[in-house]
């Protein structure tokens, strides 16, 4: 890879680390471009050939993952949570969370379970192989086989 095609995708790197990181602020093409330090035009069409999807789907994207997770965590109204990852009106956003997820809000807070957190310790107590009385792969012996 050339040296200008590295910049070139470092500078887009940096236009999508920004939409990740203020995806619910009304962010527009422009100011993308103005990031990634090219045009309009070459930002939108390079963007869409290195990540697969175009600036705006891709932020709508980001948005609604984002709107997926407060769904399922919390009990806030939809229209809350839509305006909370950046939609300016419910329409819009029931529209393209169907779009994308293939629920409506509502529906998918039905269907999707809440996640269940567990602490990190015990998810590792949990996972860690039982051998009762053979040696672990640090050489100590586990149980009651130790002395």
């Amino acid at each position: 890879m050339s040296r200008a095609a590295e910049e070139s995708n470092r500078r887009l790197l940096r236009a999508r680390d920004a939409m990740d990181r203020a995806y619910a602020q009304p962010l527009d093409v422009p100011a993308l471009a103005r990031i990634a330090h090219v045009s309009e035009a070459h930002f939108t069409r390079t963007f869409r050939a290195a990540f697969g999807e175009t600036p705006h789907r891709y932020l709508q994207r980001r948005r609604v993952e984002r709107a997926m997770f407060l769904l399922r965590e919390t009990r806030r109204p939809v229209t809350d949570i839509c305006f909370e990852v950046g939609f300016g009106s419910l329409g819009t956003f029931s529209r393209t969370f169907r779009d994308i997820v293939g629920h409506s809000p509502r529906e998918y807070r039905k269907l999707a379970p809440p996640t269940t957190h567990v602490p990190n310790c015990f998810a590792m107590a949990w996972t860690r192989p039982s051998s009762q009385s053979s040696p672990s792969s640090f050489g100590e012996v586990s149980g009651d086989a130790r002395s």
